[in-house]
């Protein structure tokens, strides 16, 4: 793994329950994000993408979801942010409700997000969910796979996996995904190192 961030210690917070809901909505509210609009720039990036209608897997509060496509759709397994996503007018499933939920079934979705998902799990996890997911999506659709750069990996100590374009491209092999393109977003690469909202991207296709 190239520049991957150490992180020391064996205990992980959860991200599945209430008190990682409550830290997500801090967050929301903190700072210069009360004063500044500080999403404009993520929510061009996916509007610019054109996702048709979202998969948005590990959705938490429904921040990307709310700029998504109408019929959109978030999966967590935090019933407690699922709950405030549907608080918010969203549609959101936890994973157990998505398998029976309607208009969810093979091939109904243009598109799968997965932003801010995969270093939260171990590699053969985060294959898995892409494994799960992914035959929701119609033969060539998008998908759209996001992790953050070095600060905001340590920003976090429920990052357990340093996820760098590397990993997302292996992720993408593995999945039989056909990679688009790959980016830094806002700023160039560098500015990961000192700049916590940097983030990688990767878009695919989905295999037919």
């Amino acid at each position: 793994m190239s520049d991957s961030p150490v992180r020391s210690g064996d205990s992980t917070p959860s991200t599945a329950g209430s008190d990682y809901t409550r830290r997500l909505a801090r967050l929301e509210q903190s700072g210069i994000k009360r004063l500044l609009p500080t999403q404009a720039p993520y929510r061009w990036n996916l509007r610019r993408l054109r996702l048709g209608r979202v998969l948005d897997i590990g959705c938490g509060l429904g921040r990307n979801l709310l700029n998504c496509g109408p019929e959109s759709v978030g999966v967590d397994h935090n019933p407690h942010s699922v709950r405030t996503c549907r608080e918010r007018g969203l549609t959101a499933y936890t994973t157990e409700e998505l398998a029976a939920a309607p208009d969810c079934g093979p091939g109904s979705f243009d598109s799968l997000l997965a932003s801010h998902v995969l270093e939260h799990v171990d590699e053969d996890t985060a294959a898995s969910i892409l494994e799960q997911y992914l035959p929701l999506v119609k033969p060539g659709g998008t998908i759209v796979l996001i992790t953050p750069q070095e600060l905001g990996f340590r920003s976090d100590a429920t990052h357990i996996r340093w996820v760098g374009f590397d990993e997302l491209r292996g992720h993408a092999d593995r999945a039989g995904v056909a990679v688009r393109r790959t980016y830094s977003f806002p700023f160039p690469r560098p500015m990961g190192k000192v700049f916590p909202y940097n983030e990688f991207v990767l878009v695919g296709t989905v295999p037919a």
